[in-house]
């Protein structure tokens, strides 16, 4: 199992590579996307290989990531996950998504290389499920490349895991938007664009 279902008593802390504020290529409407550090599946041609190293990035707790969602509240209506592997760490990623549905209004849209069935063999990741509006579900294959719909290749799957979105929802998410940070550095973001 790729899962452990440790929780501890002190304040849960993720390991984090980024966090934008304000996103329109990371699912529908305005949201709020945490991008996890770690991930060992090391899909060929990852979007994101800068969150693959474990040892990288920097630790927030659960409480100080979702002080700043609070500020950003009446801006988004939801929060993405990505990364990096949300799910492998586990008890964090259950934490924030727990946090964020008890205390907001916001919908919640987690990004993984794990298939479905792979996150549902064990109880975290069930309960992880149980949680959130929409999983986006599989390794990138770069000779499926899509490029579109919150997708990165044909492999693929957008699990609705609630009815606050459907695919229509989804396939209007613009591929990929530019951003450009207070120190002036260049961000992009979204599924990697057919012919990048």
């Amino acid at each position: 199992m790729f899962f452990a279902d440790e929780f501890a008593d002190e304040p849960m802390e993720i390991r984090i590579h980024d966090i934008l504020t304000k996103s329109a290529a990371n699912g529908p409407g305005n949201r709020y996307v945490v991008w996890f550090q770690g991930c060992s599946l090391a899909c060929r041609d990852c979007f994101n290989p800068a969150t693959h190293d474990f040892n990288d990035g920097r630790i927030l707790s659960v409480e100080e990531i979702m002080e700043d969602i609070r500020r950003q509240d009446n801006h988004i209506s939801g929060l993405t996950i990505s990364g990096g592997e949300p799910l492998q760490q586990p008890a964090a990623l259950l934490a924030l998504v727990n946090a964020v549905r008890r205390d907001t209004g916001l919908s919640i849209i987690v990004f993984s290389g794990y298939r479905k069935d792979e996150i549902e063999r064990d109880p975290v990741g069930v309960r992880v499920l149980d949680t959130i509006d929409v999983l986006v579900a599989g390794r990138y294959v770069p000779s499926r490349h899509r490029g579109s719909g919150l997708l990165g290749s044909s492999n693929q799957i957008l699990h609705f895991l609630s009815d606050r979105y459907d695919r229509d929802a989804c396939e209007a998410v613009p591929v990929a938007e530019i951003t450009i940070s207070r120190d002036g550095k260049l961000n992009l973001t979204g599924v990697q664009p057919p012919n990048l």
